[in-house]
């Protein structure tokens, strides 16, 4: 459905989407199914989530979504950058500096916060190859997917215009219909 982020990206990208709000399914619903999501993706060796990790893992998910809307037009809410900010401070991140002339922030944390700190790590990755601004969430509220615009000039609004496009395109039309009769 949506396009696909490379890299890092990719995994910003796939930890958003873990819940469907149209379709209203949850696939991190627990603390064990964010622990099984973790580990699949190689984030998180096999140690437990807690219920309060869980609560931040989703905490950090929705403050994502909505940067990703802000990426899109929305608003900007400090509150978001927050969360963002704590989470790089529980997963202890810090530079490495690599022989290859790269840097890279690694957390220096394990369990969950040292997982979600690669999620954030991600995201400054991102941000620092100009690439983040790419990420949207999907203009349509029911949906809100993150998507990876691939648009020439970051124009894109929706994660598929053949569905999410087209609600909104007919939503204004209706709109403009009833207001000139």
């Amino acid at each position: 459905m949506a396009n696909r982020a490379q890299g890092g990206l990719a995994l910003v990208q796939d930890f958003v989407n873990t819940v469907d709000l149209e379709e209203g399914k949850e696939q991190i619903g627990t603390a064990a199914a964010l622990r099984s999501w973790l580990l699949d993706r190689g984030l998180l060796s096999d140690r437990q989530v807690s219920a309060a990790e869980y609560t931040r893992a989703i905490e950090l998910r929705e403050a994502l979504r909505r940067l990703l809307f802000a990426n899109n037009g929305g608003e900007l809410h400090e509150v978001d950058l927050d969360v963002l900010n704590s989470a790089a401070r529980d997963a202890g991140l810090r530079v490495r500096f690599l022989p290859e002339g790269q840097a890279r922030l690694e957390p220096q944390a394990a369990g969950t916060a040292g997982a979600l700190g690669q999620i954030v790590a991600s995201v400054s990755d991102a941000m620092a190859d100009r690439t983040w601004f790419r990420l949207k969430a999907c203009a349509e509220q029911r949906c809100q997917w993150a998507f990876y615009d691939q648009s020439k000039n970051r124009s894109g609004h929706w994660c598929s215009m053949e569905v999410c496009g087209n609600r909104s395109k007919a939503r204004q039309f209706r709109r403009r219909q009833r207001t000139a009769s």
